[in-house]
């Protein structure tokens, strides 16, 4: 399955791009399955605020260690060998969780299962590395849908399962899908042979190295992290939110938001076609200034479900298409290091998704709704007051 550069203009064949597209959003899902049912495990378990905002801190923390500590791998091994380890171990972990029948058991399998939905950010440079150059914002376009179905569907798929047959059911399902796919790549994925032969510490020591040498990196890693934290802080707080007066939302129709929040595919498929026209700069500053706008909505119409579609579909539009811009410019940097730049980018990314989440379930628990989305405006605002001083 892997292309011929000769008759593939992409560098890449459409089938090999479908599949990391696909796996990509089946692993992505993992990080998310647990939000919409929060309030079912909470009640099962019986669960303090503080338990339940640790359940998907865990997860994001858990993705955040395996940035720093598995992605630099793909610089180093076989890429499908890595990949194949991780799915094993996803696999045996959504399957403990199913199990937990504590809080703690719980929280310390959503951590290990973040930790190994690392498969994403192996496939995402590795697609990278296989596209040309002139096609690598549309490769990556495509790819990064995949990654935003696999956030914003999950959540659907989630709460209509947890609904009808238990929040255990949600992870017993995430278990099957994650052998499934193992196998998948582990068939058709091409086993490429890494030129970096550097130590494993060293290995890890030189991301460092990458985040003095390279100032698009460093303006892009903290962008990124603050808009994913208001992000997240939104969406580990919005089933809390809704399970209450007004709405009272069942885990169902907590989860059919992850329909409307698929505005965000458009923002990632829109963003691979204009980079290249526009700029990353240009994308970056538009697609924050969207995040903005969707947090002021969200608040100022807080009790009213117009309000929060609205703003949810201005958040994703800009989450996801500013996503797509900041990949195209640190992928552009060096091609020999690409896993550990992703990663330094991703360990960025998701430890503010980490701060998030946590921060946005104890904002919510001691305020409201309103004060989680200033929160998020405020943030995604330095953000954009950082890059416009920055950009290079």
């Amino acid at each position: 399955m892997q292309a011929n550069t000769n008759n593939e203009p992409m560098g890449i064949s459409k089938k090999l791009i479908l599949l990391i597209a696909t796996a990509v959003a089946a692993t992505a899902a993992n990080l998310y399955y647990n939000q919409p049912v929060l309030p079912l495990i909470g009640q099962d378990l019986a669960l303090s605020d503080l338990l339940l905002g640790a359940i998907p801190a865990a997860t994001q923390l858990g993705y955040a260690v395996a940035l720093l500590l598995i992605s630099p791998l793909g610089d180093r091994f076989p890429r499908r060998n890595v990949i194949a380890v991780l799915s094993v171990i996803l696999s045996i972990t959504t399957f403990t969780a199913a199990l937990s029948q504590t809080a703690y058991v719980l929280i310390i399998a959503c951590f290990v299962m973040g930790l190994s939905a690392n498969i994403t950010q192996q496939l995402i440079p590795f697609a990278a590395s296989l596209s040309s150059a002139k096609h690598k914002a549309q490769v990556m376009g495509t790819v990064m849908t995949g990654l935003t179905m696999g956030i914003l569907i999950s959540r659907t798929i989630s709460g209509s399962i947890g609904e009808h047959f238990g929040w255990r059911a949600v992870f017993i399902m995430s278990g099957v899908i994650a052998i499934l796919f193992g196998v998948l790549l582990y068939r058709y994925l091409p086993n490429n042979k890494p030129a970096n032969s550097l130590p494993y510490l060293k290995l890890i020591a030189s991301m460092g190295g990458l985040i003095k040498q390279h100032k698009v990196l460093r303006q892009s890693a903290l962008i990124g992290a603050l808009w994913f934290a208001a992000f997240n802080a939104m969406w580990a707080t919005l089933a809390l939110h809704v399970s209450q007066p007004p709405f009272n939302y069942d885990a169902q129709q907590i989860g059919l938001f992850g329909i409307i929040a698929m505005s965000g595919i458009i923002g990632a498929k829109v963003s691979g076609k204009w980079v290249p026209k526009f700029g990353s700069n240009r994308i970056l500053i538009v697609s924050m200034l969207l995040i903005i706008l969707g947090f002021i909505v969200a608040a100022l119409f807080a009790n009213r479900l117009w309000g929060l579609t609205l703003g949810i579909i201005l958040i994703d539009l800009g989450v996801f298409s500013g996503q797509v811009a900041n990949q195209v410019r640190i992928f552009s940097i060096d091609p020999a290091a690409q896993s550990r730049i992703n990663a330094v980018y991703m360990l960025f990314y998701y430890s503010g998704a980490t701060i998030g989440s946590a921060l946005g379930v104890k904002i919510i628990s001691h305020f409201n709704w309103f004060s989680v989305c200033l929160f998020c405006a405020v943030i995604t605002g330095i953000g954009l007051l950082y890059h416009c001083m920055k950009r290079s």
